[in-house]
């Protein structure tokens, strides 16, 4: 009965799937709720006092010159090699191309636009914030700095947040914003966590960005995906018009074709039957010849020979048929029994 069942149901869905195989498939669309305005609200205010503290020069940016006087990279250079590596998780190009070969194959399973409209919205929002941040702080880093103790600020750099910690907090974060369940949502928040925390501090380790840089980059990518709710309208209107787009471009590029107008044609004039005139001659017919071979004469053996039903049927061991006495044969005579057959 449970197979039965189970197969009831899969024939259900897959007939559903046959009906409607262009329909996107439904996603948990995380609400803005007020937990998520409160969390919102409050990285905003870490950020701008992240911003404030870098800018009177205060406890934060003595603690940046520490850091960078201790030089991690040379009190443990044995991991060297292996930041070198795991900073690649931060990066742009490549991180960008694996999650967005994810979110397509989910897009291709589902029939929906919305994982890569949403991936392509929040690095769109990345690239804005934080370039316009970059651009309008000019920090210089570790590496360039001119004067010990100073915040470096103004001085042209573009260091200030660190882009590789806002993007790892994006980009993996979105696995996590993106997930359809409850529990993968917890699993993919965590691991986007802990790779962006190891990110932010492999920037530290190799001397390329201030500590206060990397607080500020887990800030400005968090809010990014706090924010992301509410660009949810505007996804659902790209993604409703690219749809459109696509069966306008579809109705266009496998329209009916016109059919060409049957070409007239004469009539034709045919002439009456007429019988056969009495006095004509009857045509002669071919002789056909016949395909089987004539059958070579039989020649049958001396003596009186009787109908095939009269016979009797004969066994080693004697007739089965049982004697008839009234059975006559033809011409009168009298019944003979039956001979065994022999050999000869």
């Amino acid at each position: 009965m449970r197979t039965e069942r189970n197969l009831t149901r899969l024939d259900r869905v897959f007939a559903r799937l046959d009906r409607e195989p262009e329909r996107p498939a439904h996603i948990d669309v995380p609400k803005m709720s007020r937990h998520r305005v409160v969390l919102f609200t409050a990285t905003l205010a870490f950020y701008l006092a992240i911003v404030w503290a870098v800018v009177i020069t205060s406890w934060l940016v003595r603690l940046d010159w520490q850091v960078m006087f201790f030089r991690p990279y040379q009190q443990w250079s044995e991991i060297h090699w292996f930041v070198d590596y795991y900073v690649v998780l931060g990066q742009r190009g490549p991180t960008a191309v694996m999650v967005a070969a994810w979110l397509g194959w989910r897009s291709w399973r589902q029939h929906t636009l919305r994982p890569m409209l949403t991936l392509g919205a929040s690095l769109l929002l990345l690239n804005i914030t934080v370039g316009a941040a970059k651009l309008g702080m000019g920090r210089l880093g570790p590496h360039y700095a001119t004067v010990i103790g100073s915040n470096e600020m103004g001085l042209g750099g573009d260091i200030f947040p660190s882009g590789h910690t806002a993007n790892a907090v994006v980009t993996w974060g979105i696995l996590a914003y993106l997930a359809s369940t409850p529990r993968a949502r917890r699993w993919l928040s965590a691991a986007s966590a802990v790779t962006s925390l190891g990110v932010g501090m492999s920037t530290v380790y190799l001397g390329t960005h201030w500590l206060s840089d990397v607080l500020l980059g887990w800030a400005a990518g968090l809010l990014i995906l706090l924010a992301l709710p509410w660009c949810e309208p505007f996804i659902a209107r790209a993604e409703a018009w690219l749809f459109d787009l696509r069966d306008r471009w579809r109705a266009r590029g496998g329209g009916t074709v016109p059919v060409p107008a049957p070409v007239p044609v004469a009539p034709v004039a045919l002439k009456p039957r007429t019988a056969p005139a009495e006095d004509a001659p009857a045509p002669e017919r071919e002789p056909v010849s016949s395909a089987r071979s004539p059958r070579a004469p039989i020649h049958l053996a001396p003596g009186p020979h009787t109908a095939r039903s009269e016979r009797t049927p004969v066994t080693p061991a004697g007739s089965r048929r049982p004697q008839h006495p009234e059975r006559q044969p033809r011409g009168g005579g009298a019944a003979q029994p039956a001979r065994p057959l022999t050999g000869g």
